[in-house]
């Protein structure tokens, strides 16, 4: 099964319609992936090759069975050595589904909160966890290929399991950043963050560059290079999966709009249908 087999011509990438999905991927000559993000969560398993994985303006060199826990709408792509082969396990899985296993005396969601909230992605397994992974991991490939009874109920056994392993590992009061293993620069890191957390605020290159003590285009040639991104087109896509989230969970269009920071509707139901394809008041159910 191909990850990218179900990829929309946007910048959204993939739909997935049951609770998880599960793709183990090997090839050599691996198209450049362009900067993308998913409605989902993703959790990446590192096997073999040369990679690097871009995360929200963090680079991270990964090593094999290194964990990469991707947010939904965290924008990302692979850098890929076409040289070498590149194995990888991909695990898609609805955000809904674990957050539904809140009843349990766990959060199995609250790892992925821990990498937003650090805004760092990697898990990097001791010997002991990497081989209860491996081990994890090859049961729940064997229990999702099988036709035998009871093959479903063992397959949301095995992934369950899975989060609560990475859980463990990745708990704020445990979890130590290996800084060895990324790179970034942590005034766009700062000024990335800010921008997830004003959305709905003046956040023009000139009120940006004042906020942060830099020219203006420093600032615009530095996000570029770090992110891959305009600054611009950041901003704008963001504040765009913000407003369709809304509207999805039953906000007026208009009013996601301005608390998403578009001010004008016109403009907003432009670059909502250049985006989407489609019209916002699509969404409403």
């Amino acid at each position: 099964m191909n990850e990218h087999t179900e990829l929309s011509s946007k910048k959204e990438s993939g739909y997935l319609h049951q609770n998880f999905r599960l793709f183990h991927l090997k090839d050599k000559k691996t198209p450049e992936f362009e900067f993308h993000y998913h409605n989902f969560n993703k959790i990446i398993i590192f096997l073999s090759g040369n990679v690097t994985y871009l995360v929200e303006g963090k680079a991270y060199y990964l090593k094999p069975w290194d964990i990469l826990l991707v947010n939904h709408h965290d924008i990302h792509k692979a850098v890929i050595d076409p040289g070498t082969t590149y194995e990888r396990i991909i695990i898609w899985l609805q955000n809904d589904f674990i957050k539904s296993q809140k009843d349990r005396p766990c959060d199995l969601s609250a790892c992925f909160a821990t990498a937003n909230e650090k805004r760092f992605n990697l898990i990097r397994l001791n010997a002991t966890l990497q081989t209860k992974i491996q081990t994890l991991i090859h049961s729940l490939e064997d229990s999702l290929t099988s036709e035998e009874f009871g093959h479903e109920v063992l397959s949301q056994t095995y992934f369950l399991q899975l989060m609560v392993y990475l859980n463990q590992v990745f708990t704020p009061e445990q979890y130590e950043e290996n800084q060895s293993a990324s790179k970034y620069d942590k005034q766009i890191a700062d000024i990335l963050k800010y921008i997830n957390l004003h959305l709905d605020e003046d956040l023009s290159n000139e009120a940006l560059s004042e906020k942060f003590f830099l020219s203006k285009y420093y600032l615009m040639h530095k996000f570029k290079e770090e992110t891959g991104y305009t600054l611009h087109n950041y901003i704008q896509q963001k504040r765009l999966i913000c407003a369709s989230d809304m509207i999805k969970g039953g906000t007026p269009v208009l009013k996601a709009a301005s608390q998403c920071g578009f001010f004008d509707y016109s403009t907003f139901l432009r670059a909502f249908r250049k985006m989407f394809g489609i019209s916002p008041k699509d969404l409403i159910v």
